[in-house]
């Protein structure tokens, strides 16, 4: 980062180096014009030459000012450059120093429930004796069976075939006993993914760590025992999953073969209740899902809650919730889904709303050099409206420490999530700003520190802007006519 910052530092030199010669040009010609002037008309021209001179000192503390103003932005600029370089080298990097998020936008799967039956099909052939005398086997028939084929798929429990003499002819006969599902739905679901998010140090994309449980119940509608397979499907861009287990009417299972998801087998009485938990925690990002349209089956009793700490958005025409229950400018929020007797195509699917860290970074740095500029104008109409004296070299102490603030909070994104590293440069700088110009400027000072950091609120940086604008606006107009009670001298 330090030669990224060097490089940016260099650059940017390089381009007000090439600004010299323009400036010298025009220096050069206000200076030609200034002793034409003198030459026509002598006495206004040392008249302006006394006035200029009584006056250049208070202008050379002024100039200061913007000297301050243009150093704390070129400060600004060369960190956000530096910033952005790492974040892009980050992302673009074979190795990393830190744990990646391990889990994308992640996809669960209802379960699903089936009966399981048995079923013997049978088939024979006739091989006629001329035909049988023909292959001229001598009666070694089991040479054939290879040619009748294997039945398909793996719910074949039991195959028996083989060759009968009957008179001249030869009888071949396979009996095949396959197992069938018929379809078995859920009588209740309640499931709760509760997430929480996480903003890594170093930028490394913001993501959740999430807790699913879920009860389900599904009884055996038949007059007998029925063997019955309840089939859970691991969910999809989950990464790791830890702390998953399977208890079936108390009883845990431990997780073996996994190909078709978590599978349990077993023989339920006629009209007994299996209730069912499946618990497991993993991490994500960008959104959650639990799909429903897999099998077009009744769902008699579903009762789904999400629950997080992040605004949410939904996908277009996927079920939306039945209640929402969120806090003030897009805080925690629970979403729940309550469905009876529905027949549904469509998905829960829910989307936060985040944007790039590296975007995010990019727009506070941009902004930055701006809120410099608006912090010289701010403290210079607070004084007018306070009537309070402002020396020019305490207004370049403070916007230049406001600018080391700024610098501060892109260095610390490295260490500290930027959320807190943002927020804490600029607290930094209102310290700084406050030490040089005293306690009575602590309004503009906040204000324009306050300035970049509302596009850490993502979706709401408008609001927050215009919220700041017009309570700067009241304070401004409230504090008109009234005098400060304490004067700073120079």
């Amino acid at each position: 980062m330090v030669q990224t910052a060097l490089n940016a530092l260099y650059d940017a030199l390089s381009w007000l180096a090439g600004l010299a010669v323009p400036l010298a040009i025009l220096l050069g010609a206000l200076l030609l014009a200034l002793l034409l002037v003198g030459l026509l008309d002598r006495e206004r021209f040392w008249a302006g030459l006394n006035w200029a001179g009584a006056r250049l000192p208070r202008l050379g503390r002024w100039a200061l000012v913007a000297l301050a103003v243009g150093a704390g932005i070129l400060a600004v600029h060369v960190t956000r450059r530096a910033v952005d370089a790492r974040l892009g080298a980050q992302l673009n990097a074979r190795y990393a120093n830190a744990a990646d998020p391990a889990g994308g936008q992640t996809v669960q799967t209802a379960p699903r429930v089936s009966l399981l039956t048995t079923r013997t099909y049978s088939r024979s052939v006739v091989l006629p004796a001329d035909v049988y005398a023909r292959l001229n086997l001598n009666g070694g028939w089991e040479t054939l069976l290879p040619y009748f084929g294997n039945p398909p798929g793996l719910s074949v429990e039991d195959l028996r075939e083989g060759f009968t003499r009957q008179g001249r002819n030869l009888i071949y006969r396979r009996d095949v006993t396959l197992q069938t599902e018929e379809p078995l739905g859920l009588d209740t679901t309640r499931a709760r993914a509760d997430l929480r998010f996480v903003d890594p140090a170093g930028g490394r994309g913001t993501y959740y760590n999430a807790v699913f449980s879920a009860d389900y119940t599904f009884t055996n509608p038949r007059a007998e025992a029925t063997p019955v397979r309840f089939v859970f499907p691991l969910p999809s861009g989950s990464g790791t999953l830890s702390g998953f287990r399977l208890t079936v009417n108390g009883q845990s299972y431990r997780a073996s073969d996994l190909r078709e998801g978590s599978v349990w087998e077993g023989v339920v009485p006629a009209g007994q209740t299996v209730r069912v938990n499946v618990t497991y925690r993993h991490q994500g990002s960008r959104g959650w899902s639990y799909r429903l349209s897999d099998r077009r089956e009744p769902l008699r009793n579903l009762d789904l809650t999400v629950s997080a700490d992040r605004p949410a958005k939904f996908e277009r025409y996927s079920l939306y919730p039945t209640s929402t229950s969120r806090a003030a400018f897009g805080g925690p929020q629970t979403l729940r889904w309550q469905l009876q007797d529905v027949i549904t195509a469509q998905n829960v699917s829910v989307v936060f709303a985040q944007g790039s860290v590296r975007e995010m970074l990019a727009k506070v740095g941009l902004v930055e050099p701006l809120a410099l500029l608006l912090a010289a104008l701010l403290a210079a109409a607070w004084a007018l409206l306070r009537r309070l004296s402002l020396p020019p070299l305490r207004l370049a102490g403070a916007v230049l420490g406001l600018s080391v603030g700024f610098a501060l909070g892109g260095v610390l994104t490295a260490y500290l999530p930027p959320l807190a590293a943002v927020p804490l440069g600029a607290l930094v700088g209102v310290v700084f700003g406050v030490l040089a110009l005293g306690r009575a400027f602590l309004p503009p000072l906040v204000v324009a520190a306050l300035i970049p950091l509302a596009f850490l609120a993502v979706g709401h940086s408008g609001l927050l802007l215009a919220l700041l604008a017009a309570g700067t606006l009241l304070v401004g107009l409230g504090t008109r006519g009234r005098p400060h009670q304490q004067r700073q001298t120079v």
